[in-house]
């Protein structure tokens, strides 16, 4: 009898224990927290627009947001990016824009900071070399940390729970302290210079959310900027040698990418060296792209991976001076048939190609179904798979509770015999 009762109460101890370490994502994070620019950004730049009582900017209008929302959201594609189809991988709601809610975090719902037009560094660093936003206002990556630390928890108690529970998207990021500066004609070899600069800018925000309690963070790299419509229509030339032969992009461009990256990865290598507690795990966007712009038919672009769906004409479909829903723009009827959505950003479809390689491919070190194995964002059918599901979750075990594992590394292995 006492061995029974002990059984009993070990069982109900693992069910309160998978309980407050699983609440609502099922098994990996309980909400998501994002950093980064309009590759991330789901509706802040368009309410800071709005509360600034700026003129809408030409994202914030028809027809974005047509494929999925079914109307402008601030999103710039035609429907789902990246950090929404990771929320819907982990079963969590779409994550919301922090200028739209009341900025703080709460259990099963995150914070989403990234803005449009957003850079790495600080504006001071490219004005001084005559690099200006668009954007006016600061919205760089140490701004967006500082919402980040002044609003998380206003009104959460555990705060350092929901911090060490929460998934961290850290961009993308940099793109744009590179594309304001390229497509306002500054030379590669002199963006080249800005690269240190960017990388440190992100591992140093990275190591201060290690610092606040970060478990997980996600850093993506710089997608083929080789193969945006807008750089080859800005770019374009007669020189056969400057374009890849198989994919038609930019070559000197797309190294630049891998340039940036190469140097990311090795400063998230020496990060997770000095952390090995936490999971700092690389987003390949690179590779995970290119495999469309290699093979375009392949992923149901019929239309090709290189011309924009929407845009103001030309070879590629993109004009700096009659962008996507410009009322003499054009846009395709089809959007899932094209890669490019308006020269610069991905349609929905791509992104959902990413997102499916990232999560349940191998375009992430170390590979995300790993540490978030997709058996636990499932429910159980029946009292053998649930038993099956709690060992489950337990060996890959997310808590420092009463149970204690290395996080994300399976170094300890937990089998439980309830009979």
């Amino acid at each position: 009898m006492a061995n029974r009762s002990l059984s009993y109460t070990s069982f109900f101890t693992i069910l309160q224990l998978l309980w407050s370490c699983t609440f609502y994502a099922n098994g990996c994070y309980t909400s998501i927290t994002s950093f980064g620019d309009s590759l991330a950004d789901t509706g802040n730049l368009k309410q800071l627009t709005s509360e600034l009582n700026q003129p809408p900017l030409h994202l914030f209008l028809p027809p974005y947001g047509e494929t999925f929302f079914h109307e402008p959201t601030g999103r710039c594609s035609n429907g789902r990016l990246i950090i929404d189809f990771i929320a819907e991988y982990l079963n969590l709601p779409l994550v919301r824009p922090f200028f739209n809610g009341n900025g703080s975090m709460e259990l099963g719902q995150g914070v989403n900071y990234a803005v449009a037009f957003a850079t790495a560094l600080n504006n001071s660093f490219l004005e001084a070399r005559g690099v200006y936003n668009p954007i006016t206002t600061n919205i760089s990556l140490g701004v967006q940390l500082e919402w980040f630390k002044q609003s998380i928890c206003a009104n959460v108690s555990d705060c350092s729970h929901l911090i060490e529970h929460s998934l961290f998207l850290m961009g993308e990021i940099g793109g744009n302290d590179y594309n304001h500066a390229l497509l306002a004609g500054k030379s590669i070899d002199e963006v080249g210079t800005y690269v240190p600069f960017v990388v440190e800018t992100i591992i140093s925000t990275i190591n201060e959310l290690v610092e606040m309690g970060a478990k997980t963070v996600l850093v993506p790299g710089n997608l083929p900027i080789g193969c945006s419509a807008a750089y080859l229509t800005l770019y374009n030339s007669f020189d056969s040698t400057k374009y890849d032969n198989l994919t038609g992009c930019l070559i000197q461009f797309n190294k630049f990418a891998e340039y940036h990256n190469k140097l990311l990865v090795t400063k998230l290598n020496q990060v997770q060296e000095l952390h090995p507690d936490t999971n700092i795990i690389y987003a390949d966007y690179y590779n995970a792209a290119m495999q469309f712009f290699r093979s375009p038919e392949k992923y149901g672009f019929e239309n090709g991976a290189l011309k924009a769906c929407c845009g103001g004409g030309g070879t590629f479909n993109y004009n700096d001076l009659i962008l996507c829903a410009n009322p003499t723009s054009t846009v395709c009827s089809k959007p899932y048939t094209y890669a490019n959505w308006d020269g610069l950003h991905l349609t929905e479809a791509a992104y959902k190609v990413i997102s499916k390689s990232l999560l349940q491919g191998p375009y992430t070190v170390p590979q995300f179904n790993s540490l978030c194995p997709t058996s636990m964002l499932k429910e159980g059918d029946g009292l053998s798979s649930f038993i099956t599901l709690i060992s489950e979750k337990i060996g890959f075990c997310w808590c420092e509770a009463m149970l204690r594992c290395d996080r994300g590394k399976n170094k300890e292995r937990i089998f439980i015999s309830v009979l």
